[in-house]
C-alpha cells in the first residue's frame, strides 16, 4: 500500500511514506513521462528532476560516454565536473565496471572526486545498452550511507528502462 499522496507540478503525484514506497509510487509516473517523449535530453532532465523532487537528494545527474570519457548531461544541483576520465572517482570506476556502486562515505573512498564538500554519500548506476556502459546515473547526498539495496533495485530497474530508450 502507498503512503500518502500529493499532486506536484506537470502532473506528477508526490509519494509520501517510505523510501520503497516513494520508488513504486515514482517510477511508474517518470516512464509515462518519458516513454511518449523521443528527445533524449528532455527525457534525461525529467528524470532528474523528478527524483531530485521526490528524495530531497544533494545532486541527481547523467554523465554519457563521449569521445572514451564521461561528459556531464542533464542534472538537478550544484555545479559539477564536467569530464570524468574511465576508473577515475566513482562515476568512472562504475563506467570501468559496469556496475552499481554504493558509497557510503566518499571521504573513504580511494580516488573519490569531489565536485562538492556537501556531498558525504553517493550511488552511480550504469546505463547499458548490448552490454556496453552508455552513461551513468550519478545520485550523492549530503548525508552519511543514503543508499541501500532499495536504491540499487529500483534505480537499476529505471536504468535497464531509460537504456532501452536512449
Amino acid at each position: 500500500m502507498l503512503g500518502t499522496i500529493f499532486r506536484m507540478a506537470e502532473d506528477l503525484i508526490k509519494v509520501v511514506g517510505t523510501k520503497e514506497e516513494i520508488y513504486q509510487g515514482l517510477l511508474p509516473q517518470i516512464k509515462a513521462l518519458v516513454i511518449e517523449e523521443a528527445d533524449v535530453i528532455a527525457n534525461l532532465a525529467n528524470t532528474c528532476a523528478a527524483l531530485k523532487e521526490a528524495f530531497g537528494f544533494f545532486w541527481v545527474g547523467f554523465y554519457m560516454v563521449k569521445n572514451d570519457e564521461l561528459v556531464l548531461a542533464p542534472f538537478q544541483g550544484p555545479i559539477a565536473c564536467t569530464r570524468i576520465q574511465k576508473g577515475k572517482g566513482v562515476c568512472g570506476k562504475s563506467w570501468a565496471l559496469g556496475e552499481t556502486i554504493i558509497v557510503d562515505d566518499v571521504e573513504k573512498f580511494e580516488g573519490h572526486i569531489a565536485c562538492s564538500s556537501l556531498s558525504k554519500s553517493e550511488i552511480v548506476i550504469p546505463l547499458l545498452q548490448k552490454g556496453i556502459v552508455i552513461g551513468v546515473l550519478d545520485i550523492d547526498s549530503t548525508t552519511i550511507s543514503a543508499f541501500d539495496s532499495i536504491d540499487s533495485n529500483y534505480l537499476n530497474d529505471l536504468c535497464i528502462w531509460l537504456s532501452e530508450r536512449i
